[in-house]
């Protein structure tokens, strides 16, 4: 395998992983919105296939960002601890991508 299909290889990857990671953060921000919701309302809302929604919300879980019950997800403190600091993270992720840039 040549160096540059590796590369793009790599590259996708990590495209495909920044895309479920902002799904994932869509999905626990209309959770945090409207929460306690379920994944045929959060399916409508975000115009997302509830089998995605279903996905997003077992890692979310997992992740213990949210919990179930019986009306619907709803939020964890791990998860509003989380939004105070996306915005910082994202940017860090940002600087550490444009020092991946070539001059």
């Amino acid at each position: 395998m040549h160096e540059e299909e590796t590369e793009s290889m790599m590259l996708e990857k990590i495209q495909e992983d920044i895309s479920l990671a902002s799904r994932h953060i869509e999905v626990l921000r209309a959770v945090a919105s409207h929460q306690p919701i379920g994944i045929i309302k959060l399916s409508e809302l975000l115009t997302v296939p509830q089998h995605r929604v279903r996905y997003s919300l077992r890692v979310l879980e997992s992740s213990g960002y949210i919990r179930a019950s019986s009306a619907g997800a709803m939020v964890t403190p791990k998860a509003e601890a989380m939004f105070l600091h996306l915005n910082e993270d994202i940017e860090e992720i940002i600087q550490i991508l444009n020092r991946m840039k070539r001059p």
